[in-house]
C-alpha cells in the first residue's frame, strides 16, 4: 500500500501450534478495540483466523502479524517461513476445506502476497476501510 502514512503499527510472532490461530485473533480484536475500530473487529479477526491458519497448515513454520494503519486503511500482513504463494481455488460447494482465500477476498477490501525478505519468505496481506461503509439501502417495494 505505497503512498500511505504510517500512522500506528503492532507487530507479533506465534509458533506453529495449533493455539496460535487464536492468539493471533485475540491479537488483532485486542488493537483494533484500543484503536476504536469495532467495526474492523469481526472481518479483520476472520482474515487474520484465515491468514494464520494458512500459514500453520500450509507452510507448517512459525508466522508473525503485523496489524497497522496505512491513511484511510487498516493492513493485517501474515508471514510466514513459505515461499509457496497462496492460490484462490475453486471448490466444490460441499467441499470441507479450500475457502479461505475466497473468505480473505470476499471480506477484505483487497488481498495479495509479496516477498517479504530475500531468504525466499512470504507475506499475505489484507487491507481493510477505517471509515465504516454506509450499509446498502434496499430499494423501496412498489
Amino acid at each position: 500500500m505505497p503512498g500511505n502514512a504510517l500512522s500506528w503499527s503492532h507487530p507479533t510472532a506465534f509458533e506453529a501450534t495449533p493455539i496460535s490461530a487464536s492468539e493471533a485473533r485475540a491479537f488483532v480484536s485486542g488493537h483494533l478495540v484500543d484503536h476504536q475500530l469495532l467495526h474492523l473487529v469481526d472481518p479483520v479477526r476472520l482474515v487474520a483466523s484465515e491468514l494464520a491458519t494458512n500459514a500453520l497448515v500450509h507452510a507448517r513454520s512459525p508466522f508473525s502479524v503485523t496489524l497497522a494503519a496505512l491513511g484511510e486503511t487498516v493492513l493485517l500482513t501474515v508471514r510466514d517461513d513459505s515461499s509457496s504463494i497462496p492460490i484462490r481455488r475453486a471448490r466444490h460447494v460441499m467441499a470441507l476445506a479450500g475457502r479461505g482465500l475466497e473468505i480473505v477476498s470476499v471480506t477484505s477490501l483487497e488481498w495479495g502476497t509479496i516477498q517479504a525478505d530475500g531468504a525466499g519468505r512470504k507475506a499475505v496481506w489484507a487491507s481493510f476501510a477505517i471509515k465504516e461503509q454506509p450499509e446498502p439501502t434496499p430499494p423501496a417495494a412498489n
